[in-house]
C-alpha cells in the first residue's frame, strides 16, 4: 500500500519533500506549502499517522523505503530536497544512509540519534514512561501539554488532536521506541549531498547534543541554532523557517538578520 501523499505545483521544475514528526501529518507543512508554491511539493502521510494510517508497520527503515520509492516514482529527475523536522528528519538520516543519491538538499531540525547503544537502566526508565505515557496520551491535559510545548498555532489545534487520537496505543508504543532509540546510520561519513542540521534555541538540550554528533560525522553539513524557537518551530514561525529553507536549497547563505548562530 502507497503512503498517503499530498502533491502540488508537479509543473515547477525542483522537487521539495517534506516529512513531519510523530503523531502529527502532512498538515504541519502548511505554511510550508504556502510560501513555496514555485516548487513541485510532495508531502506523505508516514504509515500509521493521518491518512496512512492503515499501511502498517510503522519503522524508520520501512518509512525511509517507502519514500525513496515515492521520490523515484514522483519527484523530477528521481532527486529532491528533503525537509524534516524530529521523527522526520530521523527518517531522512536513514535516507541519506540508504539512498543518498535521492537527495539534492537536506534539512534536519529536532533529529535525535544515538551514538552507543543503550543501558539496561535506560531502557528500564524508557519502558516505565511509556506505560505511564500511553493510558493518557488522548487526554486533553496531555495534549494541551504537547500544543504549548511545540507552539502549535490555534488554527492548527483540532488537527493536531486528531492525528493523536488517530494512532493506536499498541502502535505509538512502538513508534516511540523507534524515535527514542534511534542511533546514527552507517554511511552518513560518505555522504556528498549539503546537510543543514539545526535545532531550536529552546530545543531539548540531548536534541542540541545530537546536533553536534551529526555535524562531526556528514562531511558537507553545516549547523545553525534558530533564536527564540523550540522543536517545532516551522509551525512556531514558519516566515523565520521559510527563510532559512529557501536560502540552503538555494546555494545561498543563511539570511543573518534571521537571529541564527552556530550550534
Amino acid at each position: 500500500m502507497n503512503l498517503y501523499t499530498t502533491e502540488i505545483h508537479p509543473q515547477n521544475k525542483e522537487t521539495i519533500l517534506f516529512i513531519h514528526d510523530y503523531s502529527m501529518a502532512g498538515w504541519m507543512w502548511d505554511e510550508q506549502l504556502k510560501a513555496f508554491n514555485d516548487y513541485h511539493c510532495l508531502v506523505p502521510d508516514l504509515p500509521e499517522h493521518g491518512e496512512s494510517s492503515d499501511v502498517k508497520p510503522f519503522t524508520i527503515e520501512n518509512a525511509a523505503e517507502m519514500i525513496i520509492e515515492l521520490i523515484k516514482s514522483k519527484a523530477h529527475n528521481e532527486k529532491v530536497h528533503l525537509v524534516g523536522m524530529s521523527l522526520g528528519a530521523q527518517i531522512i538520516l536513514q535516507i541519506l544512509s540508504e539512498a543518498p543519491g535521492v537527495v539534492d538538499h537536506a534539512l534536519i531540525s529536532g533529529g535525535l540519534v544515538n551514538t552507543t547503544p543503550p543501558t539496561e537502566t535506560f531502557l528500564k526508565l524508557l519502558d516505565d514512561l511509556i506505560k505511564a505515557y500511553l493510558p493518557i496520551k488522548n487526554d486533553n491535559l496531555s495534549i494541551g501539554s504537547y500544543i504549548r510545548s511545540y507552539g502549535i498555532p490555534r488554527g492548527l489545534v483540532r488537527k493536531f488532536k486528531q492525528s493523536t487520537y488517530t494512532i493506536p496505543t499498541d502502535s505509538s508504543n512502538r513508534i516511540i521506541r523507534e524515535n527514542l532509540l534511534f542511533e546514527q546510520p552507517t554511511g552518513l561519513e560518505k555522504v556528498n549531498a549539503p546537510v543543514l542540521v539545526l535545532a531550536g534555541e529552546k530545543d531539548y538540550r540531548i536534541i542540541k547534543e545530537s546536533a553536534k554528533d551529526l555535524l562531526n560525522t556528514i562531511p558537507n553539513s553545516e549547523g545553525a541554532m534558530p533564536m527564540k524557537v523550540g522543536h517545532m518551530w516551522n509551525m512556531e514561525n514558519p516566515e523565520l523557517f521559510n527563510s532559512v529553507l529557501r536560502a540552503w536549497i538555494a546555494d545561498k547563505p543563511l539570511p543573518e538578520n534571521l537571529k541564527l548562530k552556530t550550534i
